[in-house]
């Protein structure tokens, strides 16, 4: 049987999940909006000829499509990369979440 500081920790920890839970989410959601803006940049590449502009920062430098169809490519591996990685750490803060409050459960019915 579980003291009530155990508890309080366990409680502290649970609401710690929680708040690594909802930041993880959080960076997920931006990542894959930036990799849905890459992918419609991707498709007006196609339709462009020529010399085009990408920024960088708050300047736009003149570049040739290939060169921007390749750092755009570039730059959706590495986001497509984070999301692999963001979603592997979802499931483990998921997954400690779920034990912990399923732990707790058991504890507070046990205390009652």
């Amino acid at each position: 049987m579980a003291d009530k500081n155990e508890i309080e920790r366990e409680v502290m920890q649970l609401q710690n999940y929680e708040r690594q839970l909802q930041a993880v989410m959080m960076q997920k959601q931006q990542i894959q909006m930036q990799l849905n803006e890459s992918n419609l940049a991707l498709e007006e590449l196609k339709t462009a000829k020529g010399s085009v502009y990408k920024a960088i920062g708050s300047v736009m430098i003149k570049t040739t499509a290939a060169d921007a169809e390749k750092d755009l490519a570039e730059r959706k591996n590495l986001m497509e990369m984070r999301v692999k990685t963001l979603n592997s750490q979802e499931e483990k803060v998921k997954s400690e979440l779920l034990r912990l409050q399923k732990k707790l459960k058991e504890e507070l019915g046990q205390n009652e």
